[in-house]
């Protein structure tokens, strides 16, 4: 059974990887991870499922393209991994770095921000940040917005918003010559 990729941590708990698949046949985890680096998912105690309920010591991780291969305790068959598939791995907030400047913050962060245009105009809702390997991208109700310092030119955590400018799309750079678009 593969989980729903729609889950949403329990308050207090930050998603550090997915579940991806499986690795052999003893139990090893393909994760996508969602830290600076994969290898670092092993450093952070007992990782947990969305809801905060199960725990998951971590027994030895390798890197993988994806990100890491995990084994974990009690995780000893191919079967028992698949049925992991889909599975957020979190750690509580608190497990995470501190982080100094105002200039930095952590993706989690930006999910539930309300999205204003320069003007002031609400244009949704901040409700993912996602990578599908050309740079992130802000979930704005189902609207991707490149997150840049152009499209995204501030975030305000205290005020709970961030300002977007949308990008212009190539259909509307396109000129024309003879009746025909170039």
């Amino acid at each position: 059974m593969t989980r729903p990729l729609t889950q949403t941590p329990a308050d207090g708990l930050v998603c550090l990887g997915i579940v991806t698949g499986t690795h052999g046949v003893r139990g090893a985890l393909r994760v996508k991870t969602f830290t600076g680096d994969p290898l670092s998912l092993g450093t952070y105690g007992a990782l947990r499922d969305a809801s905060g309920k199960r725990r998951y010591v971590v027994r030895d991780i390798q890197p993988d393209k994806a990100g890491a291969r995990l084994m974990l305790e009690h995780i000893t068959t191919r079967e028992q991994a698949a049925a992991l598939k889909g599975e957020m791995l979190c750690v509580p907030r608190d497990m995470l770095p501190v982080l100094d400047d105002g200039e930095e913050f952590y993706h989690t962060d930006l999910i539930g921000l309300e999205a204003h245009m320069p003007d002031g105009a609400r244009i949704g809702t901040v409700r993912a940040v996602h990578d599908f390997g050309a740079g992130d991208l802000l979930d704005i109700d189902g609207v991707f917005v490149p997150f840049t310092r152009d499209c995204v030119p501030r975030i305000d955590l205290e005020a709970g918003h961030v300002t977007v400018i949308l990008p212009v799309s190539d259909d509307e750079d396109l000129s024309e010559a003879d009746g025909e678009v170039m």
